[in-house]
Order: structure tokens, then sequence, then C-alpha cells
């Protein structure tokens, strides 16, 4: 409470703030990352698009069991092909909200010097 206006102002830009923006910038990264189900979808790659799988039946027939293994493997190449795009693409939107945040996150730092040159320069313009 004895501290002067500058100095409770300067430890909530450099130190209070940056503390709840780093909060903020992990909570995006999170969310994207739960959204993007980045992680069940590496767990889950190879199964079978929406569980879509045949049974071999009773007995040995080789053209059914060659249709039934082929049906399968169709089955899991495109859950794989699926899942790797949403894994890629929940990928980019993570690294994108990464250098968002660090932009975000350095230019709050940076702005008591902006503020203080577009001040000096405005000045200057005037004169």
């Amino acid at each position: 409470m004895g501290q002067n206006i500058i100095a409770q102002y300067l430890v909530w830009h450099f130190y209070d703030a940056p503390k709840e923006l780093g909060k903020a910038w992990k909570n995006y990264l999170r969310f994207y990352l739960s959204f993007f189900s980045v992680v069940a979808l590496i767990k889950t790659l190879f199964a079978p698009w929406h569980g879509y799988q045949w049974s071999y039946g009773r007995g040995f027939s080789f053209s059914r069991y060659a249709e039934t293994f082929i049906s399968n493997t169709f089955a899991r190449v495109i859950g794989a092909i699926i899942r790797s795009v949403l894994i890629i693409f929940g990928l980019i939107f993570e690294v994108i909200i990464f250098l968002l945040g660090g932009i975000v996150f350095f230019g709050w730092i940076l702005l008591p010097v902006v503020i203080f040159l577009c001040f000096t320069y405005g000045i200057k313009f005037l004169f």
C-alpha cells in the first residue's frame, strides 16, 4: 500500500498482467488441442473409420476372406487419412496460437516503450 502509483503500475504491467496473459495463452493452446482431439486422434489413427468393420464369418472362403480383408483395410486407410488431416489442422492451429500468443506477450512487454516513442515522435511532429 505504501508504493507510489508508478511502482504499482510497473509491478502490474511487468509481473501481474504477463502472468495472466500466460494463463490465457495456455488456455487457448489447451482448448485447440482438445477441440481437434489431437491426442485421441493419434491414439486411434489406424482404427476403422466410424467403426466400420466386416466379419470374416464362419468357415474359410478365400474370396470372402479377401473381400473382408480389403474392406477392413480400406476402412482403416480412410480413417487414417481423415484423422491425419484433422491432426495436421490441429497442429497448424496450435502453431498459429503459439505464435500469436508470443506476439501478444512480447507486444505487451514492449508497449510502454512503443507508447513513449509514439509520444516523443508526436511532440517532434508538432514542432
